[in-house]
């Protein structure tokens, strides 16, 4: 099961052409024609058949063809019959080039396909192009030159658009791939298959809307680990949530979720059609730096300005020589007019200067990246220095990008450069942008590393009052918790809050106050009223027993008249929280469509409607996420050292966020909510007010059984920890694998025999190559699981003192079949561990968890010469089949 599924869509040997009767042009549309104009006039290596309509023949006849994809170019009326021929004569994969067919039309087509086994790209699609196997199966223009080049794009006319610019750029792709709407086969399973494509190093996406965010997230974070992947999207701005009952919800658009999944996926988000590419070809490169510090080497002062400031614009940093690199730089370059901010080596700098300047930058340590930038002068050859500053490529390990300013005198030059592998750009602005770009890479990528678990470890939550308190509210046909039922739900996760009373009368309000203490904050609470300060309902800084009597009385007074029909539970009384070097901020949770719940952090108090201060991240947290949460806030500015106060607590404040986390993954019932202010000081961090929306109705668009089917990224399912005991006495800690395992399991494969090497992974290697390791330890939990059992061990340090460390001894993995209903799986014990029935727990375990995520049927493949493989199989009741694709395998099964 090495192929992947969609290699009979997109690496097809034979096609079957189901298209108008030639020169009729009642039954050609002009996407047929397009399409088949490019087929007929392409080198494809396959074999290609044409069935026009009114061809005569049996299906039997039909079916010799043997085709792997059939390519459907007519009219809407006729694309239905035509998919149920291909189906009939074994066709694997369809795909319909047309316009104009309806969602219902689209729906019927994504039937029949499902009955007859066939995968459908389209309707609505120009189709795609594989130019390495000169396979034109598009109408999209001419095939596009070859190159690493993924693409995927949900219009039609930017992928034309895309094509032509590409044409004139020297741009070359493995894949193209247009996506219509309506289609069967969608933008996740085409990501998925560029993830595995090994023609494909850098993937761009085009992209208008999501149908499930489950699988969209599954699909990006997995090509995001292979390979590095930018994406466009149309629509940025949105209207808002005019129905928002909460401020978190209410100051939130669905473009700022979007930038925050990107994120967490791993990938990189560009905002023009040119940036697409220009990102592209940067992060093609697999330059991996450090930091954001980009160091400018300039023959001009003005170019090298303009580059620092859109380093700033940007929120980059310049990278600046240390004092040893630039007085080591000096001697070299007699004439350089500075280095301290800008390697300015004067205007008529030669090629070897660039060389001297640029090696200098690449040793420092205070360096990330380096720009050369080239404007024209008199006397000097742009591409001798073209050619030096390409020439250092090899032995540069920092990202090199180039700016050859003009047109006529530098194209030439700037052609050099690309030709070499050093992306070059026209302006100093772009040049930075397209660093930025590759400095957010891999900044993402340490987010795509991160798998929080559902509960911190942290003191246990009380879920079962939680949901009590929920479910009592929806049985009362409200969404919106009152203050009182919002502070008891933080509480219930240990999130600190302050005291708050309800009282139903002047005096009992005075009462608890001065049992309090002043001064006191006295605040409407209503099941009605979203907003407090709306009507009024607010009182803060009372000192006194008399003045919380007379604010309780003209509260209910303004309250009444202000909102009538409000339903009036009394008013809360609570202790002021003394703010005094304290700052004010704000944790929300918003639900997006289709990404779902969304943590929210930002200032807070009377700022909130004032600062469109927001940062935003998916759940699960965990400490590392939430400290990146914090910092992306403006406010983090105000948690240091700020105006004479001290700094506040962080950690109390990242324990908030992570016990909100813990709330969002428990509590699929919450949609909105809004803790501000949170007061923060060096002391620690306490709720001050809290207003929460809940609903019971399911959540649109994340789609995926299983307890955290809310979530658009699944929790680090800790659940499945267990301790093993094993044959001949001892034990070993059973749990799912995690991104940190990579050098243990590198570990576990180095030691294997060559023949259980073989028998994994049908391959003769001595190890994981770089790209198969980081596939197997940072894993979707939703798509697939890894279970490894780990023991400890003792081994001597580089000091040579004895640790303790762990090692992983066995591993046992499912992934799921496209069908979602099957999943096939691989195990491997390491040497020393076989004969104590680890195998068989390992079996047990992911068999179990394949149970639990709804799968029907569990499959391997199994070498036949693996006898001890085989006759465990047999020992668990699998059964054995014949392997027809490769006799070399047997197929063994399992009803789960």
């Amino acid at each position: 099961m090495d192929k992947h599924y969609l290699q009979p869509l997109l690496e097809p040997e034979a096609i079957v052409v189901f298209s108008a009767r030639r020169g009729d042009p009642t039954q050609q549309t002009a996407q047929g024609r397009a399409l088949t104009e490019a087929i007929r006039a392409q080198r494809f290596a396959g074999t290609i058949r044409f069935l026009e309509i009114g061809t005569t023949g049996t299906l039997a006849e039909l079916s010799q063809t043997r085709a792997d994809l059939a390519i459907i170019a007519l009219p809407p009326k006729d694309i239905a019959a035509a998919l149920e021929v291909a189906g009939r004569i074994a066709c694997r994969a369809a795909l319909v080039i047309s316009s104009g067919v309806t969602a219902d039309q689209a729906a019927e087509l994504r039937r029949i396909a499902h009955r007859e086994g066939v995968l459908l790209l389209g309707p609505n699609s120009l189709g795609f192009q594989r130019p390495k196997l000169a396979l034109n199966a598009s109408a999209a223009g001419p095939l596009a030159r070859a190159g690493s080049l993924g693409v995927v794009c949900q219009s039609g006319a930017l992928t034309a658009a895309m094509l032509d610019w590409a044409r004139s750029n020297g741009v070359g792709f493995s894949l193209v791939a247009s996506i219509g709407p309506h289609t069967d086969v969608d933008i996740a399973q085409v990501l998925d298959y560029l993830a595995n494509d090994p023609q494909t190093q850098s993937i761009i996406v085009y992209l208008e809307g999501i149908g499930s965010a489950r699988r969209f997230m599954s699909a990006l974070r997995s090509a995001a680990i292979a390979k590095p992947v930018v994406v466009l999207k149309a629509g940025r701005r949105s209207a808002g949530n005019e129905a928002a009952q909460t401020h978190s919800a209410a100051s939130v658009g669905s473009d700022e979720v979007f930038d925050a999944a990107l994120r967490r996926a791993g990938a990189v988000r560009v905002r023009s059609f040119v940036e697409l590419f220009s990102a592209a070809k940067c992060l093609a490169s697999r330059y991996r730096p450090v930091g954001p510090r980009l160091a400018l080497v300039t023959n001009g002062g003005g170019p090298g300005v303009l580059a620092a400031d859109w380093v700033n614009e940007i929120g980059l940093k310049l990278g600046r020589l240390s004092a040893p690199s630039a007085a080591a730089l000096k001697p070299m370059l007699p004439d350089v007019a500075s280095v301290s901010d800008l390697i300015d080596i004067s205007e008529d700098a030669a090629p070897e200067h660039y060389v001297a300047a640029i090696r200098t930058a690449a040793a420092d340590k205070d360096v990330d990246g380096i720009l050369a930038i080239h404007s024209p002068k008199t006397g000097v050859d742009p591409m001798a220095v073209a050619r030096a500053v390409a020439a250092l490529l090899p032995t540069t390990y920092k990202p090199l990008l180039s700016c050859w300013m003009g047109d006529a005198t530098m194209g030439e030059a700037r052609v050099l450069l690309n030709d070499a592998g050093i992306a070059s750009f026209r302006t100093p602005e772009a040049a930075v942008g397209a660093f930025g770009n590759i400095s957010t890479f891999y900044q993402n990528q340490r987010l795509l590393q991160q798998t929080p678990p559902p509960l911190s470890t942290l003191a246990k939550p009380d879920i079962e009052g939680a949901h009590l308190l929920i479910e009592s509210v929806l049985a009362e046909r409200r969404k919106v918790l009152t203050e009182m039922e919002s502070k008891t739900l933080l509480s219930s996760f240990h999130v600190p809050v302050t005291q708050t009373i309800l009282a139903r009368s002047p005096t009992e309000a005075m009462m608890i106050a001065t049992q309090l203490g002043f001064p006191v904050a006295l605040k409407i609470d209503s099941p009605d009223i979203a907003h407090k300060s709306d009507v009024q309902g607010v009182a803060l800084n009372l000192m006194s027993g008399t003045s919380v009597r007379e604010a309780y009385v003209d509260m209910m007074e303004r309250v009444a008249r202000l909102a009538p029909n409000a339903r009036i539970n009394g008013v809360t009384v609570q202790k002021m929280a003394r703010a005094r070097r304290g700052r004010e901020i704000s944790v929300g949770v918003v639900t997006d469509d289709p990404f779902g719940p969304v943590i929210v952090f930002g200032a807070g108090g009377v700022m909130i409607e004032l600062i469109a201060d927001r940062a935003m991240e998916l759940p699960p947290l965990n400490q590392f996420l939430a400290r990146r949460l914090i910092e992306r806030a403006r406010v983090a500015e105000t948690l240091l050292e700020w105006r004479g106060a001290s700094p506040v607590d962080i950690a109390a404040l990242e324990q908030v966020l992570l016990r909100v986390s813990e709330m969002v993954c428990a509590l699929p019932q919450l949609r909105e909510m809004d803790i501000n202010p949170v007061i923060v000081d060096e002391n620690g961090a306490v709720a001050v007010d809290a207003r929460i929306v809940v609903d019971g109705g399911p959540l649109a668009g994340t789609g995926s059984p299983g307890q955290f089917a809310h979530l658009a990224i699944l929790p680090y399912p800790s659940r499945f920890e267990q301790a093993l005991t094993l044959r001949g006495g001892g034990t070993c800690h059973l749990r799912p694998i995690r991104p940190d395992d990579a050098q243990m399991l590198q570990d576990l494969v180095r030691g294997l025999s060559p023949e259980s090497r073989y028998f994994r992974f049908v391959s003769s290697f001595n190890e994981l190559p770089a790209t198969m390791l980081s596939r197997f330890t940072l894993i979707d939990y939703d798509r697939e699981m890894a279970l490894v059992a780990v023991v400890p061990q003792r081994e001597t340090n580089t000091d040579g003192d004895i640790v303790e460390t762990d090692r992983i001894v066995g591993v046992s993995r499912y992934v799921i079949a496209p069908d979602q209903q099957s999943c096939e799986f691989s195990l491997v014990v390491a040497e020393d561990m076989k004969g104590r029935g680890l195998g068989s727990r390992l079996m047990e375990a992911i068999m179990e968890a394949a149970r639990e995520r709804g799968l029907a049927e569990i499959v391997g493949l199994v070498l036949r010469g693996n006898a001890a493989m085989l006759k465990l199989m047999r020992g668990m009741g699998f059964e054995v089949k014949r392997f027809d694709e490769d006799p070399d395998f047997v197929k063994v099964t399992h009803g789960l």
